[in-house]
């Protein structure tokens, strides 16, 4: 009995205990985080219910690092991702990261007493020891940052719903001064599908009329873009493999160590059956997943969804298999929740791709940006190569047409690859390609324009090419993209989707991003074999060997509405530096 009392006892002074210290931190004065952010809301999205007690969110607090640290810490990615640089390719270890970049302890301590204030019983820690994570019910986090939430449905997909706050968010001054902001709270994720396209008749493969039936259909099947059925004419992993030059691996071919990833989120999953049915009817190995991190409800497979996923893994697998694949799963369209789970792994795999952005001005506060560069810069530190679909409504975003120019984050980011996209010039021509207009490029209204691609962009702006009026953009902001492959409309991809059943073409740079990613997994593949490091952060590779690429020269990505970026010679915001030539990156890496 004496000991269950003074158990009780011992109980009732904590929660006594907690109580006092969250009455003191209610006095407190509070502080608006993310201030700039001013849009609780999108055009896309409706607010279906007030958040409840059955509704919970996991936070994650990022906290503050001093201009100078991160100063010094981008100095040290881009020395090791130079490669005239001595310490070229010396990455970094999860433990040097770590060291480097770990809050101080008053910072942690701050947090995670105003979270056990409120009754959090788990706070996690990231390994960097600069992110703190809890998931707690949804009236206890509108108490804890003074704020409402609500349940937010998506206006063409109502299945996709997230708890998003409604209004700004607010924390006690002594833990306000330690945290750059709170997530997820205040950004709604782009929901955009890639681009579908009926695919071309046969008679599109060439203009000579007087072919018909059988004669068409043999004509196509030996061309690449039949290769996936002598029904479309398509970009298809012949197309591509013919293009760019791009080698297929044998199993024996893969080094130890190598592996690449895809990012997908909520509702895009993928099915054996659709990877099985993309091989048989494209002469290629069956794509295998080697590990899923989160879910995969393959059925919803069945019903049509999952496009977007199945593009993304067809493709990279197509290009690069038998190279270990993992597909990582966000079932809240989490950005940051994606890159944690990357950052977990003590080896994280060395080429991601990524379809997800949204432009830098739609409730996208600079302390968010910021936060998510520093989490950039980290696996880039670590050999990681992270690469971003640039987007596809060309230089406007997804703001659609105005006064100025809508650039886009995070390809926008000077820590990751931009990938465009392009078109054939001639339907169903290998060979010359020029600029899809629906590709997204520009510059960034918040990342000055980084060392590595200062002379590329004064190159740009000072070539004469007819550019838009100063008005619509910053030209000392960050220029994107790096890279572009063909992504457009002119000639779709082919995939293979509705559980096998199907088959169609889509469009969009969430095309491109996975074939040029496999392109760098590939290029990892020959530096692992010969004793090399990995290429990890890219972009300092990519502009001291524009040679390597196939130079885009024709075109504008204005979205077929009002001015755009024009490509020329050289780099350009359009295209970049162009589309990849193998056998050229082949040479410089080995």
């Amino acid at each position: 009995m004496m000991l269950r009392s003074l158990v009780v006892a011992a109980a009732a002074a904590v929660a006594a205990a907690d109580l006092a210290a969250e009455r003191r931190y209610e006095a407190e004065p509070k502080v608006r985080m993310e201030p700039s952010v001013e849009s609780f809301g999108g055009r896309n999205w409706e607010v279906l219910r007030r958040a409840d007690a059955g509704d919970s969110v996991r936070l994650y607090f990022f906290l503050k690092h001093s201009d100078a640290e991160l100063k010094d810490f981008e100095a040290t990615l881009f020395d090791r991702a130079d490669p005239r640089s001595a310490n070229y390719g010396q990455w970094l270890s999860a433990a040097e990261v770590t060291e480097r970049l770990a809050a101080r302890p008053e910072a942690v301590d701050a947090v995670e007493e105003l979270l056990r204030a409120y009754g959090a019983e788990e706070v996690d820690m990231n390994r960097e020891r600069d992110v703190l994570r809890v998931e707690l019910p949804a009236p206890i986090v509108e108490q804890l940052l003074h704020t409402e939430l609500a349940v937010f449905s998506h206006k063409r997909f109502p299945e996709v719903r997230v708890v998003r706050a409604a209004r700004a968010y607010h924390l006690p001054a002594s833990v306000a001064e330690y945290v750059s902001f709170v997530g997820e709270l205040v950004r709604l994720p782009r929901v955009d599908p890639p681009v579908p396209v009926p695919l071309p008749e046969v008679s599109d493969l060439e203009p000579e009329t007087s072919l018909r039936g059988a004669q068409v259909e043999r004509r196509l099947a030996d061309s690449p873009f039949g290769s996936c059925g002598s029904k479309f004419s398509a970009v298809t992993p012949a197309v591509l493999n013919a293009q760019y030059g791009i080698p297929t691996l044998a199993e024996s071919d893969v080094a130890d160590g190598n592996s690449m990833a895809v990012a997908e989120f909520q509702y895009q999953f993928y099915d054996d059956a659709d990877l099985k049915a993309f091989a048989g009817s494209c002469g290629t190995d069956q794509t295998s997943v080697d590990t899923t991190h989160g879910v995969n409800v393959a059925v919803v497979c069945k019903i049509g969804g999952c496009i977007e996923a199945l593009l993304d893994i067809e493709y990279i697998g197509a290009m690069a298999d038998p190279i270990p694949l993992s597909v990582y799963y966000s079932s809240s369209y989490s950005l940051l929740d994606w890159i944690d789970g990357i950052m977990k792994k003590e080896s994280p795999e060395l080429v991601h791709s990524v379809s997800y952005g949204n432009d830098e001005a739609q409730q996208t506060s600079t302390q968010y940006m910021q936060s998510v560069n520093t989490e950039f810069m980290k696996a880039g530190s670590m050999g990681v190569s992270i690469l971003f679909a640039s987007g596809d409504q060309g230089v406007w975003g997804r703001e659609g047409v105005g006064s100025k120019f809508h650039p886009d984050f995070p390809a926008g980011s000077p820590y990751v690859t931009a990938v465009g996209g392009t078109d054939f010039a001639t339907k169903s021509k290998l060979g010359e390609e020029t600029t899809w207009s629906a590709g997204g490029g520009g510059f960034s209204d918040t990342f000055d324009t980084p060392d590595w691609q200062a002379d590329a962009v004064k190159g740009y702006l000072n070539s004469g090419v007819d550019l838009p009026a100063s008005s619509f953009y910053n030209a000392g902001g960050r220029a994107y993209p790096d890279v572009a492959a063909l992504g457009g409309q002119v000639n779709p991809y082919f995939v293979s989707y509705g559980g096998g059943s199907s088959s169609g073409g889509v469009a969009g740079t969430s095309a491109s991003c996975p074939v040029v990613a496999s392109v760098f997994a590939q290029l990892n593949n020959l530096r692992l074999s010969a004793g090399k490091s990995s290429l990890g952060f890219l972009n300092p590779f990519i502009y001291q060997n524009g040679d390597a690429f196939n130079d885009v020269t024709t075109g504008e990505n204005n979205a077929n509405a009002g001015t755009g970026f024009k490509a020329t010679t050289g780099w350009d915001p359009a295209t970049g530096m162009g589309t990849p030539n193998f056998d050229k990156l082949k040479a410089l890496v080995v």
